[in-house]
């Protein structure tokens, strides 16, 4: 490696890095506008200008690699004078409109300016007016502040795989934008607000809603769907202001998906602040907790434990749902499922449901088959590693299953599930392309396992694994995407049905016939409410959505913004998320809730306080002993002998912007639906 010198500072750095990143290890710090970490190099901002013995001028350190014996500079009057420079003609057509900006605080150029910029201007034209451009409901312009450093531009054609923004005229002309006047259809579009150093980009439904030195910051987890993103929530006093990412290399690195960041607005809408039981005029009406807990006890003591059943919804913590499964078990019912779309799956070995590959694996694979997957509005930031891997490596991806554009080529080998059994007889013509990988990953998407023959289709996945190396002595490419952000939790805490026990067909076909007299939804909104007129229903959420319509007793539960608690990603990762709010009313957290009505019941759960449950989770599956560690999972088989369907594959997500009770309910995601997935509509 070679050695440098950085302001007398003697170093050891990598080949391939640059002066400025060799700064940064040294702990120099170099300002810049256009550089960032996750982007390609543009050099067209020149703040980063340092003096390099025997160059004659000012070198941009982004762009300069380093060499053996290089000497920089980073604070000589040359070097300071360059900068002063640069910000005077960044000045010149910038508008004074900071005290209004939203960028106000947290804005590269006024921290910038005040390090390293002068005190006077040269110039006293009249500054140039550049019109606001619309990118749809998610993104506020102002574009007189724009210094076209082409973040914005390198994020949408390189990170999102979306090119649908840059530069267009020259000189004092250039403006960024849409090439025709459109909204932008990334799922990741956020991000641009995010990687602007000022305040051209900033976000629309957070828009003059606050400052940032007004806001306390909370960090997260991201619940919306299973990749687990580190987030940090930002409020003022009871209120959700704004959703951002924390960096977390492993999962999400730098970016959020556009419903993570944006549908926190359903937080304030349509919510469960108060317990409700049915009257005997057919509606709800509000009653104390003492009331409902009344209520479901005096109904469970004319009921035997096994005509109760239990189903978790997709954003319950894990506590929650050991918590249910304790009390379900004391009550002796076997009938508890965590499967809301019934896919075939959970029961087997905890390889046959985990990303085995790990999202920072997905770099390292040199080819990706795609099964009824689709991973760009089924988890966003999976698809952006797919797209990473593919810029860097020229990772080739080829899918079954409908089509649908991901951001990068794809091979589509048809929508026929019978491939799968072409392909374990070795007699498609993808077989040479699997036999020559070195490292073969495949997706297992939740469309192919929500059919009937769900459970074959995981045995023929697991018999291409097997027959072309999918799994190796270090590598695993075996993988199946989660949606649902509760779903692993609930397979590694076996909230599945027991012996003679229902799963959530059955529960569902069995309470129209009132074999199942009593039901309890847990957060449980996405499946079909109709046969459960005839029983009694426990509605346990925070939104007053498809289960709270049907619902004979509701108890308010917190959002995942109100409550510590735990999640496990698609990747068997688990996470810890933090409270950042207080709940509505009355509400509660969940596990306490189901405390409070065992002691009801006289069945008291064991635990009282978060330490004791958590030590719960750890006696049933000790996993839950590390928080952000991955643990392998052992290769064993999984899945069922038959015959493949022929029916072709669905998706699993046919809307990305409303997936659940919060998404659904928000403002910002319903103007996504009638902006974005109409003009993709009308695209297609």
């Amino acid at each position: 490696m070679p050695k440098i010198v950085i302001d007398d500072k003697e170093i050891e750095v990598p080949e391939d890095m640059t002066v400025l990143q060799a700064a940064e290890e040294a702990g120099i710090e170099i300002p810049v506008f256009c550089y960032h970490p996750k982007l390609s190099i543009a050099g067209n901002c020149r703040m980063c200008l340092v003096e390099v013995n025997n160059s004659p001028k000012p070198v941009a350190s982004c762009a300069m690699p380093v060499c053996e014996g290089m000497v920089v500079h980073t604070n000589t009057p040359m070097v300071e004078k360059a900068r002063k420079g640069v910000l005077e003609f960044l000045l010149i057509n910038h508008p004074l409109d900071c005290p209004i900006c939203d960028q106000g605080g947290e804005c590269d150029l006024q921290d910038i300016t005040m390090a390293y910029g002068g005190d006077i201007s040269r110039f006293d034209l009249n500054k140039r007016a550049v019109p606001d451009k619309e990118f749809g409901p998610l993104i506020e312009t102002a574009m007189n502040r724009c210094i076209q450093c082409t973040r914005c531009v390198r994020f949408s054609s390189e990170i999102a795989g979306i090119p649908e923004i840059g530069a267009t005229g020259r000189g004092e002309n250039m403006e960024i934008s849409t090439y025709i006047q459109r909204t932008i259809t990334s799922e990741l579009s956020g991000n641009m607000i995010d990687i602007c150093p000022v305040g051209a980009l900033t976000s629309k439904p957070y828009n003059f809603k606050g400052r940032s030195w007004e806001l306390s910051h909370t960090p997260s987890v991201d619940v919306f769907d299973a990749v687990g993103c580190a987030i940090r929530i930002d409020t003022r006093g009871r209120e959700v202001m704004r959703i951002l990412p924390r960096q977390n290399d492993e999962v999400n690195e730098t970016w959020i998906s556009d419903k993570s960041r944006f549908a926190y607005d359903g937080l304030k809408y349509q919510r469960l602040d108060r317990p409700y039981v049915r009257g005997e005029d057919g509606y709800l009406h509000p009653v104390t907790w003492e009331e409902a807990f009344s209520r479901i006890a005096d109904k469970l003591q004319q009921v035997r434990g096994n005509h109760v059943a239990a189903i978790v919804g997709d954003m319950v913590d894990a506590e929650a749902i050991v918590a249910l499964k304790d009390l379900m078990t004391s009550l002796g019912s076997p009938h508890l499922d965590c499967r809301q779309d019934s896919p075939c799956l959970g029961e087997g070995p905890r390889c046959s449901y985990l990303f085995n590959t790990t999202i920072a694996g997905i770099e390292d694979a040199d080819f990706c088959l795609l099964i009824a997957a689709n991973p760009r509005w089924e988890a966003p930031l999976i698809n952006a590693r797919i797209r990473k891997n593919y810029l860097a490596n020229a990772l080739r991806v080829t899918s079954i299953g409908p089509s649908h554009p991901l951001g990068y080529p794809v091979k589509e080998l048809g929508n026929d599930p019978l491939i799968l059994d072409q392909i374990v007889k070795g007699k498609h013509r993808i077989c040479s392309s699997l036999r020559a990988a070195k490292r073969p990953m495949m997706i297992l998407g939740q469309g192919a396992l929500r059919r009937k023959d769900g459970g074959v289709i995981l045995k023929r996945a697991q018999q291409i694994a097997d027959t072309y190396g999918f799994v190796q002595r270090t590598w695993n490419g075996f993988n199946v995407l989660q949606t649902a952000a509760s779903r692993v939790a609930g397979f590694d805490l076996g909230f599945l049905p027991g012996r003679k026990g229902y799963g959530v067909k059955e529960i569902l076909k069995r309470a129209g016939k009132k074999n199942i007299e009593v039901v309890y939804l847990l957060g449980a909104d996405e499946i079909d409410m109709k046969p459960l007129d005839k029983a009694f229903v426990i509605y346990q959420g925070h939104h007053g959505d498809r289960g709270a319509s049907v619902a004979d007793v509701v108890l308010p539960g917190c959002a995942y913004t109100e409550k510590d608690g735990l999640y496990v990603n698609t990747e068997g990762r688990v996470q810890k998320g933090l409270k950042a709010t207080p709940p509505p009313g009355e509400a509660k957290e969940d596990w306490k809730i189901l405390k409070a009505l065992s002691d009801k019941l006289g069945l008291a759960l064991p635990y009282r306080t978060p330490a004791e449950i958590r030590a719960r989770l750890v006696e049933v599956n000790p996993l839950f002993d590390e928080v952000d560690c991955l643990q392998p999972a052992r290769w064993e088989p999984f899945g069922e002998d038959g015959k493949l369907d022929p029916e072709p594959f669905e998706f699993a997500i046919q809307n990305f912007y409303m997936t659940d009770s919060i998404s659904r309910h928000s403002i910002t995601m319903a103007k996504c639906v009638q902006q974005i997935l109409s003009q993709e509509k009308e695209n297609d």
